[in-house]
């Protein structure tokens, strides 16, 4: 299924997908799906019905299928976990050696707390005993911080006992409760270059390249010890180098990167859970994910839609499990004995059969918080922490724990508090409440209607290809048959897109097409004009972007528009998700989206970073025919013109009734303009230049400073008799201050 598959969703899956007449994916699944497939951590609030569950299940049961797969082909992970402890192959800060509220990017480089009012530390994975090290911490953010060296014994807290030595942002250094000034202060675009000599036992730092001398002799007891990098943070971003990437104030004197160190130390894990990773690879009650619903009623909903999606996921099989109160343990037992993959549940029996060991948490690869409001009010806040410090945060295939979480709101303090303890830099996907189109945007309709606008008749072989959809049907002028006006639409709509560009002069456009095909008309049209992908620079260049074209080619597509060497980028709804091209001054919606919710999002491509943009629809006044195709190859190689109830891959279109439906979404009119395409300057607040940011004097909001200007001179005029009156009572302005 190509929606799905563009987004990375294997072909078992997009299958089982199609036979539940998902055509496209939702706005929730479009913006998930890929994050999470690429391994990252997703906050996600959206309406109920909005397919928030499949957002979330649909890439889980991908991933735990590889997972699995790995396992029977014997495919090792690059991170060695052994019982006892972690062993890192690589220089980066330790998921096991870290505050409550400490997160670490995928890189294991990038460290962030969001805690406001506690410090919350970490440590590298590695340490060093002998040698001169350098390593360098940048700094994200204006929060606060301390950095430095700190044995494995030293509290996470740097500097406040006698096993650490941090540098501050305040500019103090810190040991053993001791704080002391020291070098200067730093702040968000400083570096901070981190010196140990542990031959000679001396801790130093510099900022941006300079040395601040001297820091902190080690004391002999500790001179034997391993030093590991670390730091402490208060609501803080910091992203660490240990020589990985070139080292923007490279250090002298002999000092090396810390990851060329020859015999590191490495740190033995503090997690748990951890010890059993080695052990629990084969048992049959260790899930690969766990998903946990507030309500029965959920969690039955939600294991019946992985069981759809997962039903041609074979080779290994994939085993699913409801664990829920008010059924008999006995069986859900049987199951677990048995073997099984993915857990959705309540919290109330899986907290039971967690503490009596009936299920293994050491193999979690993903924890699904689904509905995380109604959990925490329900009052399962330790329940959850304590699953969680339970799970290793590195499973036995060098994977990290990925955490979902979903919210009717993701605002509330108390999801906030949540994801800043379990998550590590989730992706917030909030699309809940009401749709409404910014301020910055203006959203026009041109009316394409074939009965009144005769140009079609007028152009004969002169105009846009057409789908082929009227490829049986009566078409020709004088017909006067629903299908003869279908056709005269798609003619018309290629030539009101070549006319608004005219028009408007437009150096930089998003055009929707519905379909794919409709993509590559456009852009053969373009290419009658004298443009296409390979004219630079000309008014009608062009690059296309959807699901039949190569991975590469829409890489470099994409790239070529951001770039601005081509003008026009032409696609469709699914192709053009995750895009973000700020002062993308228009958008043409060749034909309005299938599902209304995606007006917004394709016009909201315009008006971005407080610039106007102009979004401009064609709508049909007549009934189009166009393609739907429900054939086993999704319209490779499809010719069936009869209509979907006739068996066939087409239906009829009527834009005017999507267009009712996304004015009544938005509670509004939208503005309809001539078939000249031209925009009313008395539109949209004034004159603007789309593209442009907002005017705050002049251009956009000239007319009101012009009516404001002679009250403006007024106030000036008696502002200055006031003060010459007041000079006449004989005050300077220097004895007035020592007055007062």
């Amino acid at each position: 299924m190509a929606a799905f598959s563009e987004m990375g969703v294997m072909p078992e899956i997009a299958q089982a997908v199609e036979e539940m007449d998902w055509l496209l994916p939702t706005d929730i699944q479009a913006e998930s799906i890929p994050l999470i497939l690429g391994g990252g951590d997703v906050l996600m609030a959206a309406e109920t019905g909005s397919g928030k569950t499949g957002a979330f299940s649909i890439p889980v049961i991908q991933i735990v299928y590889e997972t699995l797969k790995d396992q029977q082909e014997g495919k090792k992970g690059k991170a060695t976990v052994t019982t006892g402890g972690a062993v890192f192959n690589k220089w980066q800060m330790n998921p096991y050696d870290r505050g409550s509220a400490f997160a670490i990017g995928a890189d294991g480089l990038c460290c962030q707390s969001r805690e406001v009012k506690e410090w919350h530390g970490c440590r590298s994975t590695k340490g060093v005993s002998k040698g001169k090290y350098y390593y360098e911490v940048s700094c994200h953010d204006q929060g606060l911080c301390r950095v430095g060296w700190s044995t494995a014994q030293a509290a996470l807290d740097l500097g406040t006992d006698k096993f650490g030595f941090g540098f501050g942002g305040t500019g103090k250094k810190s040991h053993n409760k001791q704080f002391d000034s020291y070098g200067e202060e730093f702040t968000m675009h400083d570096t901070i270059g981190c010196f140990l000599d542990s031959d000679k036992g001396h801790v130093k730092y510099s900022k941006n390249g300079k040395d601040l001398g001297l820091a902190f002799e080690i004391p002999q007891h500790l001179k034997n010890q391993a030093f590991f990098a670390a730091c402490v943070l208060k609501n803080a971003e910091l992203k660490f180098n240990f020589g990985g990437e070139d080292f923007k104030h490279p250090p002298k004197d002999g000092y090396i990167a810390l990851d060329k160190a020859a015999d590191a130390h490495v740190v033995k894990s503090k997690q748990t859970g951890s010890a059993q990773v080695s052990q629990a690879k084969n048992l049959p009650n260790a899930p690969k994910a766990l998903i946990i619903e507030p309500s029965r009623e959920l969690a039955e909903q939600t294991l019946n839609n992985v069981k759809q999606f997962k039903k041609y996921v074979d080779n290994p099989k994939i085993r699913e499990l409801l664990i829920i109160g008010g059924v008999a343990a006995k069986e859900q037992l049987a199951v677990l004995e048995s073997g099984v993959d993915i857990v959705v549940g309540t919290p109330g029996r899986i907290d039971d059969l967690i503490s009596t060991g009936k299920i293994n948490l050491s193999q979690v690869r993903f924890l699904v918080l689904d509905e995380a409001d109604g959990l925490l009010t329900a009052g399962y806040t330790d329940f959850i922490t304590r699953v969680h410090n339970q799970i290793p945060q590195i499973t036995s295939d060098g994977k990290r724990l990925q955490v979902i979480v979903c919210s009717a709101t993701l605002h509330s303090f108390d999801v906030k508090k949540l994801s800043e303890k379990i998550m590590h830099f989730p992706t917030w996907v909030d699309l809940k409440g009401e749709d409404s189109v910014p301020e910055t945007v203006h959203h026009v309709v041109v009316p394409v209607n074939p009965k009144t606008d005769r140009l079609w008749e007028r152009l004969g072989k002169n105009h846009i290809r057409t789908d082929e959809v009227h490829a049986k049907d009566h078409t020709r002028p004088g017909a006067n048959t629903p299908e003869m006006f279908s056709e005269a639409i798609k003619i018309l709509k290629g030539e009101y897109t070549v006319r608004a560009i005219k028009e408007h002069k437009m150096d930089q456009a998003i055009i929707f097409c519905r379909t794919k095909i409709d993509c590559d008309n456009m852009e053969q049209y373009f290419i009658q004009q004298g443009g296409g992908p390979d004219k630079k620079g000309h008014q009608f260049s062009c690059v296309c972007l959807h699901g039949d074209r190569k991975p590469n080619e829409r890489k470099y597509n994409l790239e070529r528009f951001k770039k601005q060497e081509v003008r026009f980028l032409i696609c469709t709804d699914v192709a053009a998700r995750g895009i973000d091209i700020r002062g993308v001054p228009y958008v043409i919606n060749v034909t309005l989206p299938d599902e209304k919710q995606n007006y917004v999002h394709r016009i909201g491509r315009v008006g971005r970073a407080e610039r106007m943009g102009l979004a401009i629809s064609l709508v049909a006044s007549e009934k189009e025919k166009v393609w739907y195709h429900v054939c086993p190859n999704r319209g490779r190689g499809c010719y069936n013109t009869r209509l979907k109830e006739e068996g066939g891959c087409t239906i009829w279109y009527n834009e005017n009734q999507l267009l009712a439906e996304i004015e009544d979404h938005l509670n509004c009119t939208i503005s309809q303009v001539e078939t000249d395409v031209k925009v009313p300057l008395d539109e949209f607040d004034g004159k603007v230049t789309y593209g442009q940011r907002r005017a705050t004097g002049g251009g956009l909001y000239k007319g009101h400073v012009d009516v404001l200007a002679p009250t403006v001179q007024e106030l000036a005029a008696l502002e200055k008799e006031a003060q010459t009156s007041f000079l006449h009572l004989g005050y300077l302005p220097n004895q007035l201050f020592r007055t007062f």
